[in-house]
């Protein structure tokens, strides 16, 4: 929403003053029913006090694919596309988006195509979505090509879930590892130091090891939580870099175990939206472009992009992806089948859903094969610094058996 700075007269005389609106055609509109005469108006530029600041796409996925339901409903009971962006303006729970649907409502107002209107909103719309869209005004299959959006989305969604609940557990699992074993390092065992020293006599190598990492830890802490700041920057600047993202992506897909799973993840989300934009009369150059950017892996990446060059110079897609490790046989193969039969969509489609699946089962096991583990790790931690508390402990009541 814009916020505008107008001056003008009513019957009263001059005017001026700020009205919110989401165009300066909204803002006339509203200050003519007023009953005010414009003489003047602006858009007032957006401050860092009062400008929304989002990373990534604001609108939560669940609120978008009820708006392509919403959307694809209103579109076959006969409601024009102009006021069911309307409607869906008024009912969406997601602030972001209901500001953008305004802003298109008045765009679609002033004649412009509903393609041309939501490519204005990158934020909120992906290429994917402004192609499809772009092509079903085309082929006058609006309806049908929303509710393919909302299919392709939700199983994005659904596989993004899976990866991210099978990742939690570990990660939850180490934060907590990780902060148990400082506070055991900084206010347990420094009560323990002054008994060993009264002791005397040489400590066991764990204990002495315990004793100087609690030291250590009491001492540079903050060189600690420094360190691991810096690492955290390194890598969000790392991947802001196409060249040196690539290096993490790469480190990423073949980590064991995680690896592979990542590599399913990012297969069914590539031949997914192949999928869903062939299936939309999208060009097939035009569709590996979109796909090589919003596959988020520049290893794949590259070989789509590889892949496009091929088609280019008029050979198969597959050329690139038969030389390249990430690509299995069974996506080459099928990819071929759909070329030659000329149902490459439906092929794309079958391996996306393979895959899918192959995440929703690896991701099960993983949890199982890692809870175990991470429990393991974490009694080992925990009790390799008891250990060493406690051996030189029972070394001292022996001694004190002995003397009495």
């Amino acid at each position: 929403m814009a916020r505008f700075k107008y001056s003008g007269r009513d019957k009263r005389g001059k005017r001026q003053g700020t009205i919110n609106s989401s165009s300066r055609r909204e803002a006339l509109l509203k200050l003519k029913e007023e009953g005010i005469r414009i003489n003047d108006i602006t858009e007032i530029p957006e401050s860092i006090l009062t400008k929304d600041i989002t990373f990534g796409n604001p609108v939560k996925l669940e609120h978008f694919v009820i708006y392509l339901r919403q959307f694809s409903t209103l579109l076959k009971a006969g409601v024009t596309v102009v006021d069911a962006t309307a409607i869906l303006a008024e009912q969406t729970e997601s602030k972001a988006l209901k500001k953008a649907l305004i802003v298109i409502e008045q765009d679609l107002r002033e004649g412009n195509p509903l393609s041309e209107s939501v490519r204005k909103q990158k934020k909120i719309f992906s290429p994917i979505f402004v192609s499809m869209i772009k092509a079903g005004e085309a082929g006058g299959n609006m309806d049908e090509t929303l509710e393919r959006l909302a299919v392709h989305f939700e199983k994005q969604h659904h596989t993004r879930q899976k990866i991210i609940s099978s990742l939690t557990y570990p990660l939850v699992i180490g934060i907590i590892a990780i902060a148990v074993v400082i506070f055991l390092l900084v206010s347990i065992v420094p009560t323990f130091v002054k008994m060993f020293a009264d002791m005397g006599g040489e400590l066991p190598a764990i204990t002495q090891f315990v004793l100087n990492a609690s030291s250590f830890m009491q001492k540079f802490w903050w060189l600690l939580a420094l360190i691991m700041i810096l690492f955290s920057v390194v890598i969000v600047y790392m991947r802001k870099s196409k060249e040196t993202k690539f290096y993490l992506d790469y480190a990423a897909l073949r980590l064991p175990i995680f690896g592979k799973m990542l590599q399913k993840a990012v297969l069914a989300r590539m031949t997914r939206t192949l999928s869903s934009l062939f299936s939309s009369s999208v060009p097939i150059l035009q569709a590996m472009t979109i796909v090589e950017d919003v596959v988020e892996n520049e290893v794949i990446a590259r070989v789509i992009r590889d892949s496009r060059d091929s088609l280019e110079k008029g050979l198969s897609m597959t050329l690139p992806m038969k030389r390249h490790w990430a690509f299995p046989p069974l996506v080459t193969q099928m990819i071929s089948i759909g070329e030659e039969s000329g149902a490459l969509d439906s092929m794309l489609d079958k391996i996306a859903d393979f895959y899918e699946k192959e995440v929703d089962i690896g991701t099960d096991r993983l949890k199982s094969l890692i809870e175990p583990i991470m429990i393991v790790v974490l009694a080992c931690l925990i009790g390799g610094i008891v250990t060493s508390i406690m051996v030189p402990m029972f070394d001292m009541f022996n001694q004190f058996d002995k003397k009495y």
